[in-house]
């Protein structure tokens, strides 16, 4: 008879948000609600806001956004569909970057263009404070003590409660964190990428959300990674996807993964993923896929 697999401790399904606010881990990222390369409308209207709606309905209370998805769209769709807002409800968004093109990124970090970004963000969303402003790339054109100022005078002012910054390396992080306080962290994080273990590392030690993106790999999850999911997941009843997350909040108490998607069926499927307890022998094969 085969050893009965050892259970690891159920991951905490909350998260402290600035060591105060608590947030489900699970959440729900919008990109997808816009059209390829994020840019414009995927599908009808009323579909996005039935889907957001329902991850709220579903127990979500992260909703990630940005300002270059649609541009603008996605921050639009979030306000007609969840305005006002519910008390425990933490919407985070980004600035930072311009888009002129469904593959044009263009990094501005000037302060006075954060500033404007911040405040279209806030006309956006219908609201008086953003919850969670993310830096969406540090401009290496403009000193981050500038960039990171911009947003402190932002939140003195009330328009922002907590700073968040998307991919940046362990050694800006540190900076960073000697200039202001800091939240949380996105960089790319799943089973295929541990590329940013070292930040991961530090928002444990400095209480930090990680908000991996990518959580899915983006559609990576094939060759001998789908086949060690397959098995792990036939042996919980559950879909490849949702390993791939158990994963994500089994790994550490700071991520916070905000997979994304305009069907409703896949949203059921990615929040059913709180549900799987993954034992110490499939962490050890899931851990075996890295390619980092």
């Amino acid at each position: 008879m085969s050893p009965s697999p050892s259970p690891m401790p159920a991951p905490a399904d909350v998260f402290p948000l600035g060591g105060e606010v608590p947030v489900r881990r699970l959440g729900y990222g919008t990109a997808q609600l816009t059209g390829p390369g994020y840019w414009g409308p995927r599908g009808d209207r009323a579909d996005a806001v039935a889907v957001l709606r329902a991850a709220v309905e579903q127990g979500v209370t992260l909703i990630d956004t940005a300002d270059n998805y649609g541009p603008g769209l996605a921050e639009e769709l979030v306000a007609e569909a969840l305005h006002p807002y519910r008390d425990d409800l933490v919407i985070a968004t980004k600035g930072g970057v311009v888009r002129t093109g469904d593959s044009a990124w263009h990094v501005a970090g000037r302060p006075e263009r954060l500033r404007e970004m911040c405040e279209a963000s806030l006309r956006r969303l219908r609201t008086d404070r953003i919850d969670l402003y993310q830096l969406h790339r540090i401009d290496p054109d403009v000193p981050l003590a500038d960039q990171l100022g911009a947003l402190d005078e932002l939140r003195r002012e009330g328009k922002i409660r907590y700073i968040g910054l998307d991919t940046l390396t362990a050694d800006q992080l540190e900076q960073a964190l000697s200039l202001t306080g800091i939240a949380s962290v996105q960089n790319r994080f799943n089973l295929l990428d541990r590329s940013s273990d070292a930040v991961l590392s530090m928002c444990e030690a400095h209480g930090l959300a990680f908000l991996p993106w990518f959580p899915l790999a983006d559609g990576a999850l094939t060759g001998d990674a789908a086949a060690a999911l397959t098995d792990v997941a036939d042996r919980h009843g559950a879909t490849r996807g949702q390993i791939a997350l158990a994963w994500l909040l089994h790994r550490s108490p700071v991520l916070c993964p905000t997979p994304g998607t305009g069907s409703p069926r896949h949203l059921a499927e990615n929040l059913g993923a709180r549900e799987v307890r993954l034992s110490v022998e499939d962490m050890s094969r899931l851990e075996a896929l890295a390619s980092v």
